[in-house]
């Protein structure tokens, strides 16, 4: 059996632990090389393989949807082929920094041997082998790995992967072109030391998706598609702090997985998910602000090019394929004239949301992007509450109950909201209002779990029509202001205009 954790007792399951990074809009030709030049391992010598790898799972995913993964890989050619099976299990559900459970050993060949999983956790999950006799093929992941060992002076030793290829479903395929730092001894900090030095020169995103991950997205058809919230699992009577740690680690992994996406996506959602997962992020930064995993935050200030340049795609996406069209009938009107200028505004909003993508990508080619997304990610992990959310079930507290405290921080919530819309007379009452009624739906989103259901659906369905309608106002002017940007015909920029003015007054 594979051992990959030094600290491993007997009454210990082998443990993998690492943490992904993704390399967005690197020519993969030359990854090798700058990885050389790097200080850390300058004068190491790589070694390379050749992986084949093929996953297995039931027709109807039974291993997937149990966070278990099965595969047969052969290392290096046909000719000397060496064949392993290996059983993954659990791991981080919201994080690029996994601790799974790993079991590996030789087998004759390309075909699984359920001996060789008898003395694994497979048997408590299939007992009478019902899952095994319906396993087949459901993907390939074909790449070549370039291997580098770093050591520390603390004894810590981290394994540096550089991985290029590509997974497999039938005649559809999406490429691998990521790092795995995998820990071989020492403690999980190691493999930040060794993430944050890489990022000094080379870009970097933290990577919260397995390579088997991508392949079951790929088999169901669905690659490189918009990550949507995915609330985070709280007891009632879980600690807040911990609550703090598991909220937050699934509100930045929905971030990052979409800003992975969008390196290949062209796909509109993917950039809205993103602009949603950042500010569900500081919302749950300004639900748990009293703790001491929040007040212990780092900076993201480096971000802010990047916030700034998906905004600014985000309102322009949503101007020429939301607000504009249902404005278009009403100015047209059966004139060509009038439908030359919407056809001209048209072209123009899409080129500019074309070449404001190409910023985008460029933002996160910035290596100090990846500098932030790391120093937050470790944040995120190095809490006592990460540590024992990876572990095991939370262990209860004596503090105060987090169904008693996040009731009350919603009422509070929902107060503030009341009180700003008896003031949303004026445009900037009213984008405070639809602040804060998005603040209200992401706070009971996340806490949904602990509110009474009545109360929480009622806090939900005011929040999301009152973001909506708020919102519409505030989409027609950034439709004006991008029309005027884009020296739209006079006779549409005052129709533009008059129409904000008509939304704006049934408030």
């Amino acid at each position: 059996m594979k051992q990959t954790q030094h600290t491993r007792t007997e009454n210990q399951a082998p443990m993998e632990i690492e943490l992904k990074l993704a390399l967005p809009g690197t020519d993969a030709s030359s990854l090798e090389q700058q990885l050389t030049k790097l200080a850390l391992l300058a004068g190491q010598r790589a070694t390379h393989e050749q992986l084949n790898n093929t996953y297995y799972d039931t027709p109807d995913d039974d291993l997937n949807r149990r966070r278990m993964a099965l595969r047969i890989r052969r290392v290096g050619g046909p000719a000397k082929a060496v064949w392993l099976q290996t059983l993954k299990i659990g791991g981080a559900a919201h994080s690029a920094l996994s601790q799974r459970g790993e079991w590996e050993s030789a087998v004759e060949g390309n075909a699984l041997s359920l001996d060789m999983l008898r003395d694994t956790p497979w048997v408590e999950h299939d007992p009478d082998n019902t899952f095994f006799q319906t396993l087949t093929p459901r993907f390939t992941t074909d790449f070549k790995r370039t291997r580098w060992s770093v050591q520390h002076p603390d004894g810590s030793t981290v394994e540096v992967a550089l991985d290029l290829g590509q997974i497999t479903v039938g005649p559809h395929h999406v490429p691998i072109c990521e790092l795995e730092l995998e820990l071989k001894a020492g403690e999980a900090s190691a493999l930040f030391r060794v993430a944050t030095e890489i990022a000094q020169t080379m870009a970097v995103l933290p990577l919260g998706s397995s390579k088997a991950q991508r392949g079951f997205a790929l088999a169901s058809q669905t690659p490189e598609q918009a990550l949507r919230s995915q609330a985070a699992s709280l007891g009632r009577e879980m600690a807040v702090p911990d609550a703090a740690t598991l909220v937050l680690r699934e509100m930045f992994c929905h971030f990052t997985t979409n800003l992975h996406a969008m390196v290949l996506s062209d796909d509109p959602e993917v950039v809205h998910q993103a602009r949603v997962a950042w500010r569900r992020f500081k919302t749950g930064l300004k639900l748990f602000k009293n703790t001491a995993l929040v007040q212990a935050a780092p900076t993201w200030q480096a971000l802010q090019p990047l916030l700034m340049a998906l905004g600014r795609l985000r309102d322009l996406e949503v101007a020429n394929l939301e607000t504009l069209p249902m404005l278009a009938h009403a100015y047209v009107g059966g004139s060509r004239k009038r439908a030359q200028h919407w056809r001209t505004l048209q072209l123009a909003l899409t080129d500019a949301a074309a070449r404001q993508l190409h910023l985008v990508r460029g933002a996160l080619n910035d290596p100090t992007v990846g500098q932030t997304l790391i120093a937050m990610t470790q944040w995120l992990e190095s809490s006592p509450s990460a540590t024992a959310c990876a572990a095991a079930p939370l262990p209860q507290r004596k503090t105060t109950s987090l169904r008693k405290w996040g009731n009350q921080r919603m009422e509070r919530w929902n107060e503030n909201l009341t009180t700003a819309l008896r003031k949303s007379g004026k445009p900037a009452s009213r984008h405070r209002a639809r602040i804060l009624a998005k603040r209200l739906r992401y706070g009971t989103d996340a806490l949904r779990s602990l509110l009474p259901k009545r109360r929480a659906q009622q806090w939900l369905r005011q929040a999301s029509q009152l973001q909506s309608t708020l919102g519409a106002e505030r989409d027609r002017l950034h439709a004006l202001t991008i029309a005027r940007e884009l020296k739209a015909h006079d006779s549409l920029l005052k129709f533009l205009r008059a129409s904000a003015r008509t939304v704006g007054q049934a408030f």
